[in-house]
């Protein structure tokens, strides 16, 4: 007997309903004959007209054909490629309104995920709205039925690169140019094996990583020196891993940002930084404030990657630690170190998903503060060694609300810290992304 289809077919007229809410990933979120529907394109309290895209048992989503009544909030979006592009799903909404919404997203997931609420909400960190994202990994593909390479950011809701002529929140440096960067690999002989450019900058430099699926040909390899001379952008190959990023121009490249004013840190194109750095600056900042700060603390900074909170700290503390599980990124972090006549700032090696902080010597005088910067996943691992370490007051910024929720809870309902302060840092404006800061004291 032949399998039924389970896939249910789609209604293909558009449908008229009422936008109730507003869902954490930016979507409307309507009812119809009592089902949730989730509704890409439209905002709160608005009426608007959406044809389905896919039907679940729970709940369905759809997409917005016409807007009849919009909310209040409702912008024109800037960038030509708003609801094609997947990289940004905000943008037809106001800025402060984009704020709102995270900061609500931020309180419900401490609510359910914690079962608490801070004390007090910080106000907003802000910062450039447009053209302000220094690193990024454009895909690269090769379509013979359009006639051309595309460089960019997938289509929305699918795994296919969009066809896009430039990026808005992409620093202009290379936001501007990626029909352009498509052109100039389409006319390699390895046009088809280049598979992405990973990109970062600092103030004055941009640094271009090729990742080439097969070695380039010495004609293939002085094209991309000629683009990169003519247009001062730092030209790098990648044929496998991380460690095989390797500059053709110029000979010796070296990037740099400065966290702070009289503060240098070098880095590699394929390091971690953060994207945004104007909101680095001002988080960095936050950061020493809700510390408090003062000549005679002897500061742990977890998840510390190649300094960048903790080479600020030394400018001000006895002593601070950093402890990082990257090696390639401690050794830069102590690099930066001595680049900078820190001698009070020591950087570690530790898995902090398995490492029992108290067995290492440096430990073992214990910490009166701690900042923690961890991954998505969180710090949940760590956080039963804090109060042991001796730590009253200590600093989280997070880049996921869910698992910063999680670890609140643990600290505050487990170790004995109470949620003090929190609030949300706009470092990816026009995105649903939530990365967050938070203040913990001991009781």
């Amino acid at each position: 007997m032949a399998r039924r289809n389970r896939r249910q077919r789609l209604p293909q007229d558009p449908v008229e309903t009422n936008v109730e809410t507003l869902s954490h990933d930016g979507r409307g979120v309507a009812r119809i004959e009592g089902k949730t529907v989730f509704v890409d394109g439209a905002l709160a309290g608005e009426t608007v007209k959406f044809v389905y895209t896919r039907k679940h048992s729970k709940y369905d989503e759809g997409r917005t054909v016409e807007v009849l009544n919009a909310a209040a909030d409702r912008v024109e979006p800037k960038c030509q490629h708003f609801g094609l592009c997947g990289g940004c799903s905000l943008m037809h909404m106001a800025p402060q309104a984009q704020l709102v919404l995270k900061q609500k997203t931020l309180a419900e997931h401490l609510t359910h995920f914690g079962k608490l609420t801070p004390q007090q909400w910080l106000e907003p960190l802000t910062g450039p709205l447009w053209g302000y994202r220094r690193k990024a990994r454009l895909g690269v593909k090769h379509v013979p039925k359009k006639g051309r390479v595309l460089v960019g950011f997938r289509e929305k809701g699918t795994p296919y690169l969009a066809l896009l002529e430039r990026c808005e929140v992409l620093d202009q440096r290379v936001g501007s140019r990626l029909a352009e960067l498509g052109d100039m690999i389409a006319k390699l002989e390895a046009h088809n094996r280049i598979a992405q450019i990973e990109v970062a900058m600092d103030d004055d430099h941009v640094a271009l990583v090729f990742r080439n699926l097969d070695p380039l040909s010495e004609q293939d390899q002085q094209a991309l020196i000629t683009y990169g001379q003519a247009n001062d952008l730092w030209i790098y190959l990648q044929s496998g891993g991380p460690d095989t990023v390797t500059p053709i121009w110029p000979e010796n490249p070296q990037l740099s940002y400065a966290p702070e004013e009289g503060l240098t840190l070098d880095f590699e194109p394929n390091d971690f930084t953060q994207v945004n750095a104007g909101i680095n600056h001002k988080m960095i900042e936050c950061a020493m404030e809700l510390l408090e700060v003062t000549a005679e603390d002897r500061i742990l900074d977890l998840f510390c990657g190649l300094g960048n909170f903790t080479l600020p700290l030394a400018r001000r503390v006895t002593e601070v630690v950093g402890v990082e599980g990257d090696e390639a990124l401690v050794r830069r972090a102590r690099q930066n170190a001595l680049k900078n006549k820190l001698s009070n700032a020591d950087f570690e090696q530790a898995d902090l998903t398995q490492t029992e902080l108290k067995d290492y010597p440096w430990a073992k005088s214990g910490f009166n503060k701690v900042l923690l910067d961890p991954p998505r996943s969180g710090a949940f691992e760590v956080l039963h060694q804090l109060a042991d370490l001796g730590a009253e007051r200590l600093v989280y910024v997070s880049c996921n609300p869910a698992t910063l929720a999680r670890d609140a809870g643990e600290l505050v309902n487990k170790f004995g810290y109470t949620l003090v302060s929190t609030g949300v840092m706009d470092m990816f404006p026009h995105t649903t992304h939530v990365e967050s800061i938070a203040l913990f004291i001991k009781k």
